[in-house]
């Protein structure tokens, strides 16, 4: 007896694993393209009024946190600062290099990187003509794509 319902309960609940029908890829895409157009989401309206704040405060931000590589720290001389700046874009052409005055001191930082360890590769490919530099943790600019779509 115990044998039989067993068998009749598994049988009845088989029937839900074999129940969702699979469309074609195409008509997938397809029908979700057109019932975006119509769907209806009822929120509450502070939800609305927290993400125009955390827009609001991102495009009030100067960055984002992130890493760069310090290539050179000086006291009160901009100008070493600067030419140590040129000297390094005439070596890497394509990276990004900022002079940074933290009173009393001039940083030269290198690279807009999200992650340590992209920080950590670039450092790296520099190490043979910067021994002293290291990765450093900051505010970064707004990585290019991101603020394309922002505008």
């Amino acid at each position: 007896m115990k044998q039989l319902f067993l068998f009749i309960t598994v049988m009845f609940f088989s029937q839900f694993l074999f129940a969702q029908v699979t469309f074609p890829i195409e008509y997938r895409i397809e029908n979700n393209q057109e019932s975006l157009h119509q769907l209806n989401i009822n929120k509450d309206y502070r939800l609305d009024k927290l993400v125009n704040w955390h827009i609001q405060n991102n495009k009030r931000r100067d960055g984002i946190e992130g890493w760069r590589v310090e290539i050179f720290f000086t006291t009160n001389d901009k100008q070493g600062a600067l030419d140590k700046k040129v000297e390094f874009l005439s070596k890497y052409p394509d990276s990004d290099v900022y002079v940074l005055f933290m009173s009393p001191n001039f940083r030269v930082r290198v690279g807009d990187f999200r992650t340590k360890s992209e920080a950590w590769k670039f450092l790296k490919k520099i190490e043979k003509d910067y021994a002293a530099a290291f990765v450093v943790k900051g505010t970064i600019n707004f990585p290019l794509a991101m603020s394309m779509n922002n505008e």
